[in-house]
């Protein structure tokens, strides 16, 4: 396995399904038999055969399963089915690809992302129903981008995942919960990182979200725009408490939580954007 890949053999199932996609059936991006020899230079794989006018799914079932037990090569597939430039005449089609491919790659453990035009592959919960669903808004970076602890990274990046599944089943309050959480989690541990003196005298387990907001814009590490509406995920968030959703005597819904989850995009965007 890639050391810096989840990636392991997949399942006979998986290079099926794989197979659709590369080939472009179902209605997703089209390839001929010759361009999907081409497809797999272009992906990286050295000593492709000549397409020889096999059905198209079959031969390339018959490629993959020959490197089967490589999984860096069918990483390389999977990064490319990901790639902008794989998509320049029609670059509409690449959500739908990734969406496609993580509908059967979550059952693996991992799932396909595209940051920023990026591609890479992450490791997320095989348990949850919906992982691969993406939300409202484009997410240029991942946990690994932002935080150098990769287990505290791996632990957000589930906390998202699940996040999505909540907003795949309607879940909205859950949802919102959940990224108020992943939000504080992340704050806290790039201050940590950046510079903890920031913190003060206060220590990172009493630290509580308001100040990790004010914290990080000071820091101009988040916008004005972005510290603002984070304020207002924040408040949604404490409706962990069921008085506090009393007291505002709202119920967040799916209008709501369209609202909360690009707050959330937005400052992991800024983040990463403000690196040192």
């Amino acid at each position: 396995m890639n050391p810096q890949s989840p990636l392991g053999v997949l399942d006979g199932n998986t290079l099926e399904e794989l197979a659709r996609v590369v080939c472009g059936d179902d209605h997703l991006y089209y390839r001929k038999g010759f361009e999907i020899a081409r497809f797999l230079e272009n992906a990286g794989w050295q000593r492709v055969p000549d397409y020889d006018g096999e059905y198209r799914r079959e031969w390339v079932l018959a490629r993959l399963t020959e490197r089967r037990e490589d999984p860096t090569e069918l990483e390389k597939v999977l990064l490319r089915l990901a790639d902008p430039r794989e998509y320049l005449d029609e670059p509409g089609q690449l959500p739908a690809v990734v969406s496609a491919v993580n509908a059967f790659l979550v059952y693996e453990g991992v799932r396909l992302e595209n940051p920023g035009g990026r591609p890479r592959i992450v490791a997320c919960d095989p348990s949850l129903a919906h992982p691969g669903s993406q939300g409202p808004v484009e997410l240029r970076a991942v946990m690994t981008d932002l935080i150098s602890d990769h287990e505290m990274a791996a632990l957000l990046q589930h906390r998202l995942d699940e996040a999505r599944t909540c907003y795949a089943n309607g879940a909205h309050v859950a949802a919102i919960i959940m990224l108020g959480s992943l939000l504080e989690g992340v704050l806290v541990h790039v201050v940590q990182e950046r510079d903890a003196s920031l913190l003060g005298r206060t220590t990172p387990d009493r630290v509580n979200l308001d100040t990790l907001i004010r914290v990080c814009h000071g820091a101009g590490w988040i916008d004005a725009d972005v510290e603002r509406f984070a304020h207002e995920l924040r408040k949604y968030r404490n409706f962990v408490h069921p008085r506090a959703e009393i007291r505002e005597a709202h119920t967040p819904d799916r209008d709501t939580l369209d609202m909360c989850w690009p707050v959330v995009n937005a400052v992991l965007n800024d983040l990463a954007e403000s690196q040192p």
